[in-house]
């Protein structure tokens, strides 16, 4: 087994397969017991998140008689019995979903409760906030719709045969599947009731089933400003197998999130866009309900309760059975028309592929039929259940790759080559003994890491249509365990990989009998293991680091060029903008090379600046590469100066603290060191040219809004840039060094600011304390100090005044109120640059022919200008926040 490299503990014991799950932003939620613990891999040790999950109320479904309570199918349910809440499956859906652009996290309990909740980024508490109780929202649609029940066409409710099955399936599930259900009190006591009096009557509308969707209505959410309404019951006495399908349809076992979709609307193609993601929701009916949750307007980092707007899509009867586990996928994902792929796992051992409708899906219609179709049923129905499912869509390859992870402990690997849609099953191994409670791709489907409950994790490569087991790597770069924890493991409960693949998360059960009672029995129950992935045998290394000729510190010539593989391998793969910037893992691990091998870790960054900046493999020194590199900045993508400067600060310049080197960069003060001279040198012109191409698009964006007063008004929504005065000044103080054609447009900005009368309150070069009024002299654009009429008159120090921030995208001084925090360069900002900037190729040859997307009505992304990576409040060190560098 691979040496872990930190670890963190947990005072409860994961219970459910797939218990571990990675966010885009870097949390790790493990789904432990009663708990959700949320914890951030950068300090396992430190804060952390909670969800506790409490006891619900059962839903009135309806009443039988007492005499039907000892049948077959009404037999489990009165014979539940009472147990604390336990957490069964859980989620994580796309950046931008939360108010601060963060990410919702989805829980499903064993009592088939699921929530979706959202970090505390404005609360002083570790408790997560619950935002929407979905099942609550199923409920209400079922209820109006009488569950899908009609008079006049049966099929839609659970036959006697698929009752007996469902009792059938207590011996089939796989032994940590297996649910102890609690009384439900309420429920008993209307059971025994004989009364057939309907105190709020359910809807007798019928439903049809078109290609295996239910049409349903949809389900509009109460507003929060208003007084939450009674919900609906319905009490009227129903037959025995309607109350088990009715309990089945509510019951949820696995919940799974899409990737955000944005679809232009009809009319403008870049004002109005539908950003939503899509929730699916397994349950026991074997029917999967598919939910639109909506993306916030604008974002913010205020207090909000607003919830979000959750509407339900479809609901799919996609098994016979149990739904055991969900992944979904998105091909052709840069193109205009992507297609939303599910797959399904049922406990009858079916799984199946669903395809989207995407017209249905950008529709806002009151009612769906077709807005998924079955594509292929990949497994038909056998005797062994499916307990976890791997999916992934490599559009480069266009391939898809699906694992089957089965209670038997054998999984199933697929192929489908996505032009020609032709599934080949490429392997099939009995991996394990027990249950597989594991799967996951990294490298867009080159290699897998299986976990079992008979705690073996093991490691795979998949070279063209064979697949075969590689040893996990032992040697560890530079880093050893954080604690001392024990090594007695019961089981492995789930495995997860990081943004960047470089590293893998392990949530394993400690066996309590071999532990010390009095010390590690009680505090310590399961825990997280993290593992480096950047060894891994992905097939396509091909040996290239020359400088490497020995084995060193324990590591061979063949793992050196395995981990300059992945490492070139992850930093290519942020070069896309729309993959958020999350380097947590890559920097992590060349920190931990530089303090044995920095040699390495200049290897590993020369080959990738030259070929990303020179566009080929140019074997010559640091020294002489950096200066080649300065002299085309402006002609490399924004997101690659981004990378650049974050490498710069977190890898190259890391024996300097981040204020240290804002001063440096302001100062451009010497160092008795010459390579942190070069690099200082570096980040100050990357940083610089990010500066340029804002103010460019500011002052063109200033002036296409001017030009188009005359024609069309133009909307409130669009953006607006701020500190039109501020970057005028910092154009004159840097005229020697910037280009013309920015030279250029401040003086057309200037005269026509000159001639407007409604903007000199916005534009003013005016600036004046938020804590005194004194007024502010521009003379950097990082910080400010204002000129205090306190101030000593025997010691007239300019640093006597207040010292105020600047906005690191307008320029202007900053207010006493909350701002964005970028956690890299330690800079505030409190307007956001527009998403045009983090998307250009270069600098523009001619900035006023920028495309009008530079203004459109999407909604701000809070990256940092300077830094790419995701802004947040800024959190006192014992709050949970997450770190994406």
């Amino acid at each position: 087994m691979a040496s872990r490299f930190q670890e963190a503990s947990l005072v409860t014991s994961p219970s459910y397969p797939n218990a571990v799950a990675w966010s885009p932003e870097n949390l790790i939620a493990v789904a432990a017991g009663h708990l959700v613990i949320i914890l951030n891999p950068a300090l396992p040790g430190g804060p952390r998140g909670l969800i506790s999950f409490p006891n619900a109320e059962p839903y009135q479904i309806g009443k039988v008689r007492y005499e039907d309570l000892l049948t077959g199918g009404l037999l489990p349910s009165s014979l539940k019995r009472e147990r604390h809440p336990c957490v069964r499956s859980l989620s994580w859906s796309d950046l931008g979903m939360s108010e601060n652009y963060g990410c919702f996290l989805a829980v499903c309990s064993a009592e088939g409760r699921v929530k979706l909740y959202r970090p505390p980024f404005s609360d002083f508490s570790a408790e997560w906030v619950e935002i929407v109780d979905v099942s609550d929202l199923l409920y209400e649609n079922l209820l109006s719709m009488n569950f899908g029940e009609s008079n006049n066409n049966p099929s839609t409710s659970v036959s006697k045969e698929q009752v007996v099955q469902h009792d059938q399936e207590e011996d089939i599930r796989i032994p940590i599947l297996r649910t102890r259900k609690r009384r439900r009190t309420s429920v008993d006591k209307n059971l025994h009731e004989m009364d057939t009096t309907d105190q709020a009557s359910c809807s007798k509308q019928d439903s049809q089933t078109v290609n295996n969707v239910l049409a349903i209505e949809l389900y509009e959410q109460p507003s929060n400003h208003s007084l939450p309404k009674a919900p609906k019951k319905c009490t009227r006495e129903i037959s025995p197998e309607k109350y088990v399908s009715r309990e089945a349809l509510l019951s949820s076992l696995s919940v799974a999130w899409s990737s955000l979709l944005t679809f232009p609307t009809e009319g403008s193609p870049f004002e109005n866009l539908l950003r939503f993601s899509l929730l699916a929701i397994g349950s026991k009916s074997g029917c999967v309900s598919i939910w639109k949750v909506h993306a916030p307007e604008c974002y913010n980092i205020e207090r909000c309760n607003v919830s979000p707007n959750v509407e339900l899509t479809a609901i799919i009867q996609a098994h016979s059975s149990w739904v055991s586990t969900m992944s979904w996928g998105v091909i052709g994902r840069d193109s205009s028309n992507p297609q939303i792929v599910l797959v399904t796992g049922s406990c009858d051992g079916s799984v199946k592929i669903w395809m989207s409708n995407q017209e249905d899906l950008q529709k806002s219609v009151e009612v769906y039929t077709s807005s998924f179709s079955l594509l292929k049923e990949v497994v038909a129905v056998n005797l062994v259940p499916v307990s976890t499912l791997s999916f992934v869509v490599n559009n480069y390859s266009s391939a898809m790759h699906l694992a089957i992870g089965k209670g038997s402990g054998s999984f199933e690997v697929w192929k489908c080559e996505i032009s020609t849609r032709k599934f080949e099953q490429i392997a099939s191994t009995n991996a394990h003994d027990q249950v597989v409670t594991g799967l996951a791709w990294s490298y867009d489907g080159r290699c897998l890491y299986s976990c079992s409950q008979d705690n073996y994790v093991r490691n795979w490569i998949l070279s063209e249509n064979t697949i075969s087991e590689v040893p996990i790597p032992a040697n560890i770069p530079g880093l050893s365990s954080t604690s001392d924890l024990p090594d007695d493991f019961l089981s492995c409960l789930g495995v997860a990989l990081s943004p960047g693949n470089l590293a893998v998360a392990l949530v394993r059960s400690f066996n309590v009998e071999l532990l010390n009672p009095m010390y590690q029995a009680r505090s310590q129950k399961a825990a997280v293991e993290f593992i480096w992935n950047g060894a891994q045998q992905s097939g396509e290394s091909d040996d290239s680091s020359e400088t490497i000729t020995e084995a060193i510190l324990g590591f061979s010539k063949n793992e050196y060029a395995y981990w300059e593989s992945n490492l070139l391998w992850s930093l290519n793969e942020f070069k896309d903008y729309s993959k958020p910037l999350v380097l947590w893992d890559m920097i992590a691990a060349m920190l931990a090379f530089k303090q044995s091998m920095p040699e390495f870790v200049e290897l590993v960054i020369t080959k990738w600046l030259s070929v990303s900046y020179l566009g080929f493999h140019a074997d010559i020194p640091m020294e002489d590469l950096v200066p080649k590199i300065s002299k085309r900045l402006s002609d490399v993508p924004s997101r690659l100066l981004h990378i650049l400067n974050v490498i710069s600060r977190r890898v190259m310049l890391s024996e300097l603290k981040t204020e240290e080197i804002n001063r440096k960069l302001q100062g451009q003060r010497g160092n008795s060191e010459e390579e942190i001279d070069l690099w200082l040198k570096l980040l100050h012109e990357s940083e610089r040219e990010l500066r340029e191409r804002l103010v460019g698009l500011s002052f063109s964006a200033y002036l296409t809004a001017e030009s188009s007063l005359g024609t069309d008004s133009p909307s409130s929504e669009t953006w607006r840039p701020a500190g039109l005065a501020q970057m005028q000044q910092w154009v004159e103080i840097n005229h020697d060094v910037i280009p013309s054609q920015l030279q250029t447009l401040s003086l057309e900005v200037k005269s026509s600011l000159a001639r407007s009368t409604n903007s000199k309150e916005t534009t003013s070069e005016e600036e004046n304390c938020p804590y005194c009024a004194a007024p502010v002299n521009f003379n950097s654009p990082e910080e400010a100090i204002c000129e205090s009429p306190h101030q000593n008159k025997k010691k007239a120090r300019s640093d006597q005044g207040h010292k105020l921030e600047r906005c690191c995208v307008s320029m202007q001084v900053c207010p006493p109120t909350p701002l964005w925090f970028c956690k890299c360069c330690n800079r505030l900002t409190l307007e956001l640059a527009p998403e045009t900037l983090f998307a250009l190729p270069s600098f523009p040859s001619d900035l006023k022919l920028l495309p009008e997307s530079s203004s459109s009505k999407v909604a701000l992304k809070p990256f940092c200008l300077l830094c790419g990576i995701l802004l947040q409040r800024k959190q006192l060190d014992f709050l949970l926040s997450a770190s994406p560098v």
